[in-house]
C-alpha cells in the first residue's frame, strides 16, 4: 500500500482510508461480523486510516472498533474520530456543539468507547454557529498538549473558517464530501487548503453507493439515510443512473468496475487527497482496493470527464434542510 502525508503536519497514512461509519446503521442494518471482519482485511491490506465519529449509532460504531482492533499494534494505525453532532433518544439530529466544556467531555467518551489513549486526529463534524472556530480548535489544541490528541482535523467547512481554524493550530486534513458528482470544493475549498498545506479525506467517493455500479431502483430501505437523500429520489435518481452508464463504458475500457473508475478518479486529482472508502463487506472493499491498480491517462480523464460532467448530477447531496447548516456550502 501505498502511504502519503496527510497534509504538511499530519500523519503518514495509506493512499486509501476506510470510512466505518455504515457499519453502525447509517444505511440500514449492517451485519457486525462482517463489519469487524471486513477492518480486519482493510489493515492486513495495508491501510492505516479508520474513519468514525461519536455519533455514528450513539457510540456504537467507536465500541465497533475497538473490538476489531483487539490485540492488534496500536501503533500502525491512525484513528480519525469526528465529534459534536447532537442526537437524541430516537435517533434524531439536534444540531452540533463546539463549547470547550463539550470538547473535552467528546473527547473522554471516545478514549473510552475506543479503549485507546489518544486519538490520532480529532475533528468538529461541522461549524457550531454559536461557537467561534478558534475557540473549539483551541480547546482542541490543549487536548494535543495534554497528550489525548496527536493531530486536528476539519470537517465541511468553508475557505474562511479553514484560515481562521489554521491561524488557531496547524489542521492536518480537511474531511469533506469530493466524487465526480460532488465536487463543490474545487472552487475555493480545495485550492485555500492546499495553499495551508492542508491534506484532504475525501468521503462519499461512491455518492454513497450511487456511483458504485452497483445501486439498483428503490434499493434504500427503512432506516437507510439515502432514502432522504436528493438524488436517490425519483426523477433524479434515473438521470443520476444514466451518469453511471455512461461511466460503465469508460470502466470497461479499461478492463476495470465502475466503483474502481470512481474512486481512481478522486485519488488522481493530487497526492494531498486520500479517498476514504465506506465499505463494510469484504467483497466491497476488496473491489475498492482494486482501484490502486487504475492508472487513468489524460485521455481517460477527458473521458471521465464526458461521460460524467461537472455539476451534471440531478439533485443536491444532502436534504436542503442540512445544506443550509453546511459551512461548506457557504460561497462566500
Amino acid at each position: 500500500m501505498q502511504m502519503v502525508s496527510l497534509g504538511t503536519s499530519g500523519p503518514e497514512v495509506a493512499a486509501i482510508g476506510l470510512g466505518c461509519m455504515g457499519m453502525s446503521g447509517m444505511y440500514g442494518p449492517a451485519d457486525r461480523a462482517e463489519s469487524i471482519a471486513t477492518i480486519h482485511a482493510a489493515i492486513e491490506a495495508g491501510i492505516t486510516l479508520l474513519d468514525t465519529g461519536d455519533f455514528y449509532g450513539m457510540g456504537h460504531n467507536e465500541m465497533l472498533i475497538r473490538e476489531a482492533l483487539a490485540g492488534r499494534p496500536r501503533d500502525k494505525l491512525q484513528l480519525s474520530v469526528k465529534f459534536g453532532a447532537l442526537r437524541d433518544a430516537a435517533g434524531g439530529w439536534s444540531g452540533y456543539d463546539g463549547r470547550p466544556k463539550a470538547v473535552r467531555n467528546f473527547l473522554a467518551y471516545s478514549l473510552q468507547r475506543l479503549g485507546v489513549d489518544h486519538i490520532d486526529i480529532y475533528r468538529p463534524s461541522r461549524l457550531d454557529p454559536d461557537v467561534p472556530i478558534e475557540e473549539t480548535i483551541g480547546a482542541i489544541a490543549d487536548m494535543v498538549k495534554a497528550g489525548y490528541v496527536r493531530h486536528i482535523g476539519l470537517s465541511e467547512v468553508g475557505a474562511e473558517t479553514i484560515r481562521r481554524a489554521a491561524a488557531v493550530h496547524p489542521i492536518s486534513d480537511l474531511q469533506i464530501e469530493y466524487s465526480l458528482i460532488s465536487r463543490g470544493i474545487e472552487d475555493q475549498i480545495l485550492p485555500t487548503c492546499r495553499e495551508l498545506g492542508i491534506g484532504i479525506t475525501a468521503y462519499g467517493v461512491l455518492s454513497r453507493g450511487l456511483i458504485s455500479g452497483h445501486w439498483q431502483k428503490d434499493a434504500a430501505r427503512s432506516g437507510d439515510f439515502r432514502a432522504m437523500s436528493p438524488r436517490f429520489q425519483e426523477g433524479n435518481l434515473e438521470q443520476n443512473l444514466a451518469l453511471v452508464e455512461a461511466l460503465r463504458r469508460v470502466a470497461a475500457d479499461k478492463g476495470a468496475t465502475v466503483a474502481q473508475i470512481a474512486i481512481a478518479w478522486v485519488a488522481a486529482q493530487g497526492g494531498d487527497i486520500v479517498p476514504l472508502v465506506g465499505a463494510r463487506r469484504r467483497d466491497r472493499l476488496s473491489e475498492a482496493l482494486g482501484s490502486q491498480a487504475v492508472r487513468l491517462d489524460a485521455g481517460d480523464l477527458a473521458a471521465i470527464e464526458r461521460a460524467v460532467p461537472k455539476d451534471a448530477a440531478a439533485g443536491a447531496r444532502y436534504p436542503e434542510a442540512q445544506l443550509v447548516h453546511m459551512d461548506s456550502e457557504n460561497r462566500r
